[in-house]
């Protein structure tokens, strides 16, 4: 279930968004309002969650959570060579830092 998270999910919205896929969970995060939008099937439509919701799209980066607390950081969405990132994983030590601070504040993790 497509869920936007702002302060650290419940545990039944976790598990919600768990559901899809059983043990992970694909995101967008929103680096400047420190949002997150998770449990779509796809990163793009956690995205255009977050457009919906006021996030501007140079801000929101893909990202999964896994049940084990594991951050990974590799989207289609990521492609963004004017923002320097040509890869599907997020390129930047500083933005990775970013994403899984935010991630962890909302869904924990080791």
């Amino acid at each position: 279930m497509l869920t936007i998270l702002k302060e650290p999910a419940r545990p039944d919205q976790a598990q919600q968004m768990l559901d899809v896929f059983g043990t992970y969970i694909k995101l967008a995060v929103d680096v400047r309002r420190e949002v997150v939008a998770g449990g779509a099937e796809l990163h793009s439509d956690c995205e255009q969650a977050l457009l919906a919701d006021g996030s501007r799209q140079p801000d929101g980066w893909g990202a999964d959570w896994d049940i084990s607390g594991e951050v990974r950081f590799e989207s289609l969405i990521n492609i963004r060579p004017g923002q320097g990132n040509r890869s599907i994983e997020v390129q930047s030590p500083e933005l990775r830092q970013s994403i899984e601070c935010i991630v962890r504040q909302v869904l924990g993790g080791r």
